[in-house]
C-alpha cells in the first residue's frame, strides 16, 4: 500500500529521513502541521535530535581522547565511524519507511513522542 502524500507533496518515510539530515528539519517537522501529526515522524525528529546531542557529547570526548597518543586515536576514529553508521542506518531505515530503534536514545524519542 503506498503512503499517501501530504499537501506539500512529502510522504511521512520522506519527512522522516530529512529529520536525520541536521536537527534544523527536525525541528521544523515537530512544529508543521501535518508532520507534527505522525507519530512516526515525531518519533524519528526527536531520535535525530538526541543522536545529535550524543554526537556533540562524543566529539567532546573525542577531543580529550585526540590527546591521548595511538590508544586515544584509535579509540576516536572508532567512535566516530560507529557514530555515523549509526546515523546511516537510521536514515536509511527512515527513508524506507522503517523505524530503527537505538537502544537508549531510541526510548527517550519514543517517550518524547508519544509512541
Amino acid at each position: 500500500m503506498p503512503e499517501e502524500t501530504t499537501q506539500n507533496g512529502l510522504t511521512e518515510s520522506a519527512a522522516s529521513g530529512l529529520a536525520y539530515l541536521t536537527f534544523i528539519p527536525a525541528i521544523i517537522f515537530l512544529v508543521v502541521a501535518p508532520y507534527n501529526q505522525s507519530a512516526n515522524v515525531r518519533f524519528h525528529c526527536w531520535q535525530s535530535i538526541f543522536l545529535g546531542v550524543a554526537l556533540v557529547v562524543v566529539w567532546i570526548l573525542n577531543i580529550i581522547l585526540l590527546f591521548i597518543p595511538f590508544l586515544g586515536w584509535l579509540i576516536s576514529i572508532v567512535l566516530m565511524l560507529g557514530l555515523f553508521i549509526l546515523w546511516l542506518i537510521c536514515l536509511i531505515k527512515a527513508f524506507g519507511g522503517q523505524r530503527f530503534v537505538i537502544p537508549v536514545i531510541g526510548a527517550f524519542a519514543a517517550k518524547q513522542a508519544g509512541v
